[in-house]
C-alpha cells in the first residue's frame, strides 16, 4: 500500500518554500527515487510493487512542480535546490537520518548534488541512465531550443520530440503511453525551470572519487542519451561501485525492464547490507 506524505522543503530566493508529494510503501531502512526530466513518481511505479518493497521504504518523490508537488515559482530548478529538498524528505523519513538515494537522468543529477551538499545522510547511491559531466555547448543549445519549444508549442510538443529518444527500439507501447502522459501534464513552467537547471548545472566528474558510499550505475544497454561508455566511466571512477547493464533497455531503464532493474538493485543492497 502506498501512503502520500506531504514534506515541507526548504524556502527558495523568492521566500517561498515548496510542499513536497511523497509517495512511501515497504519497510526497512529509507530509499528515496527520484524521477527524471520532465516526469513524476509514477516512472518508479513498476519496481515499487514488487521485490524492492520487501527490503526498503519506498519513497517516491514529486520533485518540486512536478506531479502533485506545486511548483514554488523557481524560475530555474536548481540541482542543488532538488539536492536540499531531498534532504528535507530525509529528515523527516529516515529514523537515522540516512537515505539510499536512487535516482534517473535528472534525478540522477540531483543525487549527485546531493551526496555532494548533504554526504551524511547518504547510506548508499545509485545512478541510473545519467551522467557527471554537465551539459556540453550543443547540449546547452538544445535546452534552449527545448525552453522556446516548451513556451510556444506546449507541453505535448516536448513529449512528441522525447519519446524517440528515450526508449530502446521495440519498447511496450504502453510504456511509450505512460511516458508520453506524465510529460504532457507537466506544467510548460516546470518544464522550463527544470531545463534551465539542467543547462546550468555543475560538472561533477571531479565529485565521483570523492563519495565514499557504496554505489551502483545502471544503464540501458540501448540508452542513447546517457550511453554506456559514459556509465562506465562513472562507476570506474567511484571508489566503491558496482556497474550492471541492462539489456533491452534506453533511457528508462525502471520503466521498460522493471525486473532486471529491481533485482540488480536488491542484489545491491543485499550486497552492502
Amino acid at each position: 500500500m502506498s501512503d502520500i506524505r506531504w514534506i515541507d522543503a526548504p524556502a527558495n530566493a523568492h521566500g517561498r518554500a515548496a510542499r513536497l508529494a511523497v509517495r512511501a510503501t515497504g519497510a526497512g531502512p529509507l530509499t528515496v527515487l527520484l524521477h527524471g526530466y520532465p516526469l513524476d513518481h509514477r516512472m518508479w511505479d513498476a519496481v515499487r510493487d514488487g521485490q524492492l518493497a520487501d527490503h526498503r521504504t519506498l519513497a517516491a518523490i514529486d520533485l518540486r512542480g512536478h506531479g502533485s508537488s506545486p511548483s514554488a515559482g523557481d524560475d530555474a530548478h536548481a540541482m542543488e535546490r532538488f539536492a536540499d529538498d531531498v534532504a528535507a524528505v530525509v529528515d523527516a523519513l529516515a529514523p537515522d537520518g540516512r537515505a539510499d538515494v536512487v535516482g534517473l537522468s535528472m534525478g540522477g543529477y540531483a543525487a549527485l548534488a546531493f551526496a555532494e551538499r548533504h554526504p551524511q545522510r547518504l547510506r548508499s547511491l545509485a545512478l541510473v541512465d545519467t551522467r557527471a559531466a554537465a551539459d556540453a555547448p550543443a547540449a546547452r543549445a538544445n535546452r534552449e531550443a527545448a525552453i522556446a519549444m516548451a513556451t510556444t508549442q506546449g507541453a505535448s510538443a516536448i513529449a512528441d520530440a522525447m519519446l524517440p529518444k528515450l526508449l530502446a527500439p521495440g519498447a511496450d507501447p504502453a510504456v511509450a503511453k505512460a511516458l508520453r502522459a506524465m510529460i504532457a501534464d507537466t506544467p510548460v513552467a516546470t518544464i522550463v525551470a527544470d531545463l534551465r537547471g539542467l543547462r546550468d548545472r555543475a560538472d561533477r566528474t571531479a565529485l565521483l572519487p570523492a563519495i565514499a558510499a557504496p554505489a551502483l550505475v545502471v544503464v540501458g544497454e540501448h540508452d542513447a542519451i546517457t550511453p554506456v561508455a559514459e556509465a562506465e566511466a562513472m562507476a570506474c571512477a567511484l571508489p566503491c561501485a558496482r556497474l550492471v547493464v541492462v539489456p533491452g533497455a534506453g533511457h528508462m531503464t525502471p520503466m521498460e525492464q522493471p525486473a532486471a532493474f529491481a533485482e540488480a538493485l536488491a542484489a545491491f543492497w543485499r550486497a552492502i547490507g
